[in-house]
């Protein structure tokens, strides 16, 4: 990696991502995050909405003066949806879900690619996927768990597809994280239940999985490609 890349990175306003914003910064990259709306270093944007990771892309290359290095897709939703549901209800609990956790993840991926390809210097990709992509998740919500999965599957198909252009990618699959989505996970699914299959004990803090991506980011040796690394306290060893 050269010195001071440039990095995107999404779902940056709270969280693993604002977590990951801090570590990276600390070890002298330069950032743009993303969120709902724009901010201080935030470029808004609703992957909700189908084109919007492309304008994102645009708009963080940019601020980043025409070079993006590293791309980090961390934005996604932990929406529940019963499988009894109305059909309306179901259809859009899906689609949301697969939108922003895969879909629009997908499209940035692709203008990532596509940069570092015209550029002839390679680049890095982080995806911020689940343990719930191999182990599944509760019945409300195996949407979530199948757009993690696909991540995952993204990322190695990515890495076996362009490792030879020296574009890399990672996949970091966290368990819980205490962010707010877990907190409101845990309270809902009786959180002394679900902390008692975790044999460290407790959830993960979100700088502990931000410093196994920005070592991903910039540290990893290219022969990692592909690695998916898990931070889930032992709750799934694969």
């Amino acid at each position: 990696m050269i010195n001071a890349p440039n990095i995107l990175v999404t779902g940056s306003t709270r969280g693993i991502g604002a977590a990951i914003i801090e570590a990276l910064a600390l070890k002298g990259a330069r950032v743009v995050g993303h969120g709902r709306t724009d901010g201080d270093g935030v470029i808004g944007a609703d992957l909700s909405q189908p084109g919007a990771a492309d304008a994102l892309w645009d708009r963080a290359l940019t601020a980043l003066d025409g070079r993006i290095d590293v791309l980090i897709n961390n934005a996604g939703v932990f929406e529940a949806v019963a499988v009894d549901a109305d059909d309306q209800a179901w259809a859009d609990g899906w689609g949301r879900t697969m939108q922003i956790n895969l879909q629009a993840s997908a499209d940035l991926c692709r203008r990532a690619i596509l940069h570092f390809r015209a550029r002839g210097e390679g680049g890095r990709i982080v995806n911020i996927a689940s343990r719930a992509a191999y182990r599944g998740d509760s019945p409300a919500h195996w949407h979530y768990a199948a757009s993690k999965a696909g991540m995952v599957g993204m990322t190695k198909s990515i890495a076996r597809g362009f490792a030879i252009e020296q574009i890399l990618a990672f996949a970091v699959c966290p368990g819980f994280v205490m962010t707010g989505m877990a907190e409101d996970y845990l309270a809902s699914r009786g959180g002394d239940k679900l902390l008692a299959d975790i044999p460290l004990g407790r959830v993960a803090d979100p700088p502990e999985v931000a410093s196994v991506a920005a070592y991903l980011a910039l540290e990893a040796p290219a022969s990692m490609t592909g690695a998916v690394i898990d931070v889930n306290g032992a709750s799934f060893v694969r």
